[in-house]
C-alpha cells in the first residue's frame, strides 16, 4: 500500500527518472550521441570562460543564509531535502526581470533576480527555487553550463578565447534544443515540490505578463490549451521558428505541458510515495530509442542547416581538439623553458625519483 508523500519529509532518493520529460531524456541522449560532443563540452571547463564568468556573476551578486534573506534560504533548504540533495549555494542578484540560473559544470550555484524574492509569495519563489534544484538532480548543469558560455562567446562577450574553427552556431542551436526540453522537467520537479502544480502555473503566467493583481491561473491554463491545440499550421511552423532561439519553450506550452503531466495521474503516483529511487532506474524501452531517434533528426536538421550536416561537425571538433591539444603542449614546453634546467640537486618535478641503495 502506497502512503502519501509528506512534504516534511518529501522524496527520499527519488530519481529524476519518476518524473522527467520524455522530450528531455530523449534529447539528452541524442545529443551523448553526436560525435565528440560530450567531449567538447568538458573542454569548456578547461578554457577558462567558466570561472571568468562565475566572477562576473557572483561578483555582484549577494550569497544568501541564515543571515541572509532567512526565509528565502529555509525555503530553499527545504526544497532541497525534499529532492533528497544537499542544498546547492544561493545568490540573489539586482535585475528587473524575474529570472534564475543554475550554473557550474563542477560546483553548481543557483542565482535568483532580486525581482522574483520582491514580486512572489513563498510558494511561487520556493517554486523557482525547486525548479533550478531539479535542473542539478538530473544532472542538467553540465549542458546548461554549455549554453550560457556559448552564448556568451557569441555575443563577443569573450573574445580572447582561441575558438577559431569551432562551429559555434551548431552546437549552441543543438543545445537549444535540449534546453527546451529540459525545462519540462524541472517544472514537473517544482510542482512535486511545492505539492501544488497550481502554485508553478501561477508562476510561469505572472512571468509572462507580469506580478499584476487580478490574473486568474484557470484561465491561463485555459489559454494554453487553445495555443496548443491550434490547429492553424501555419500557426505552428511560425512557433517552431520562434522557439528555435530561446532556451525556454513558450509559458503557455510550459503550463499545458505540466497540467497533461498531472491529468495523466503521474504526479499523484509519485506523491503518494510510489516513484522509482536512484539506483534502480529501469532500462531504456523501444518508445524511448524512438524518441531518441527523434531528436537526433532534430538536432541533424538544424546542424545540416547551420554547419553542413554532423559529419562535419564531428570532423570541425575534432580538428578544434587536436589543435587546443597541441597549442596546450606547446604553451607547457614554452613554460618549462622559461624556468631552465633543473639547478644542481634539485630534481625535476616530472622525473621518477633515484632508487635508495640498499643496505
Amino acid at each position: 500500500m502506497c502512503v502519501p508523500t509528506d512534504l516534511a519529509t518529501g522524496y527520499p532518493q527519488i530519481s529524476s527518472r519518476s518524473y522527467e520529460h520524455p522530450a528531455d531524456r530523449a534529447a539528452t541522449a541524442a545529443l551523448h550521441a553526436i560525435p565528440l560532443f560530450d567531449t567538447l563540452v568538458k573542454r569548456f571547463g578547461r578554457l577558462g570562460v567558466e570561472s571568468r564568468y562565475r566572477q562576473v556573476l557572483l561578483g555582484d551578486s549577494v550569497r544568501l543564509g541564515p543571515d541572509q534573506l532567512p526565509l528565502v534560504w529555509s525555503s530553499h533548504v527545504a526544497a532541497a531535502s525534499r529532492l533528497d540533495i544537499e542544498p546547492t549555494p544561493l545568490f540573489v542578484t539586482q535585475h528587473p526581470s524575474v529570472n534564475a540560473l543554475t550554473f557550474g559544470m563542477r560546483s553548481p550555484v543557483i542565482l535568483v533576480s532580486s525581482s522574483l524574492v520582491a514580486q512572489h509569495d513563498e510558494a511561487e519563489v520556493q517554486a523557482v527555487l525547486a525548479h533550478e534544484l531539479g535542473h542539478v538532480v538530473s544532472d542538467h548543469v553540465t549542458y546548461s553550463t554549455a549554453l550560457v558560455l556559448l552564448a556568451r562567446l557569441l555575443s563577443g562577450a569573450v573574445s580572447d578565447i582561441p575558438l577559431a574553427g569551432l562551429p559555434l552556431r551548431g552546437l549552441y542551436l543543438a543545445l537549444l534544443e535540449w534546453s527546451r526540453a529540459a525545462e519540462l522537467t524541472c517544472d514537473r520537479a517544482a510542482a512535486l515540490v511545492v505539492g501544488d502544480p497550481m502554485v508553478v502555473c501561477r508562476v510561469l503566467m505572472r512571468i509572462a505578463g507580469g506580478a499584476l493583481e487580478g490574473l486568474d491561473v484557470n484561465a491561463f491554463i485555459r489559454q494554453a490549451t487553445e495555443y496548443v491545440e491550434e490547429e492553424d499550421l501555419f500557426a505552428r511552423r511560425s512557433r517552431l521558428a520562434l522557439e528555435l532561439g530561446r532556451s525556454h519553450p513558450a509559458a503557455v506550452r510550459r503550463v499545458r505541458e505540466l497540467v497533461r503531466w498531472v491529468e495523466s495521474g503521474d504526479y499523484d503516483r509519485i506523491r503518494s510515495g510510489s516513484y522509482v529511487r536512484r539506483g534502480q532506474e529501469p532500462p531504456p524501452s523501444a518508445e524511448f530509442d524512438a524518441a531518441v531517434r527523434h531528436y537526433r533528426e532534430r538536432f541533424s536538421a538544424m546542424v545540416d542547416r547551420t554547419i553542413g550536416g554532423v559529419n562535419k561537425l564531428s570532423n570541425q571538433i575534432a580538428s578544434w581538439l587536436r589543435r587546443a591539444n597541441t597549442e596546450e603542449g606547446e604553451a607547457d614546453d614554452a613554460e618549462r623553458a622559461r624556468e631552465g634546467p633543473p639547478t644542481d640537486g634539485a630534481e625535476r618535478a616530472d622525473a621518477p625519483p633515484e632508487p635508495e641503495q640498499e643496505d
